[in-house]
């Protein structure tokens, strides 16, 4: 075994005995890493983004994830589009694998230009953007080598209906 490995498995270890949630990420056709995830007990799929400051939904996807938002001043820029209308929705339950939060924020405007992307691409349409505060959240590692995200298991995020 090449020591690469060795310290591969020595990390993996330690991040299962520190209580690491270890999640599949699929590499889809455009590069990004994608992953399943359930908002308010409603599947989806998620492109895994570290350079998005929030995770956000599509805002045409407001009741199929029965979410309740709000107008927000805020103006969302990424992906060559900029100054889009926002809305937010904030204390939603998020489970990713079987990690969970009741504390997920959520910024809601049109993804069509990245759905549209994607697709030119032959990749799938997705219903949102897991981002940093996610990751920041459940303090992420990424193994962009194996398609894995690892997120810390808390004893806080148990959900409402458990």
């Amino acid at each position: 075994m090449t020591s690469e490995i060795i310290r591969m498995k020595k990390i993996q270890k330690i991040l299962k005995k520190e209580k690491y949630i270890k999640i599949k990420l699929k590499n889809i056709a455009t590069n990004h890493l994608e992953l399943k995830a359930k908002i308010n007990d409603i599947k989806g799929r998620f492109i895994l983004d570290t350079g998005a400051s929030n995770s956000c939904v599509g805002v045409n996807l407001i009741d199929f994830f029965k979410l309740d938002a709000i107008q927000s001043d805020t103006k969302a820029a990424g992906a060559g589009a900029i100054d889009m209308e926002t809305q937010e929705s904030t204390n939603n339950y998020l489970k990713i694998g079987d990690w969970k939060t009741n504390d997920c924020h959520l910024v809601l405007f049109n993804l069509s230009h990245v759905n549209t992307a994607l697709t030119q691409h032959n990749a799938k349409e997705v219903h949102g953007i897991i981002g940093a505060d996610i990751l920041r959240q459940g303090k992420a590692f990424i193994d962009y080598n194996k398609n894995v995200l690892y997120l810390k298991k808390t004893k806080k995020n148990k959900h409402k209906n458990s």
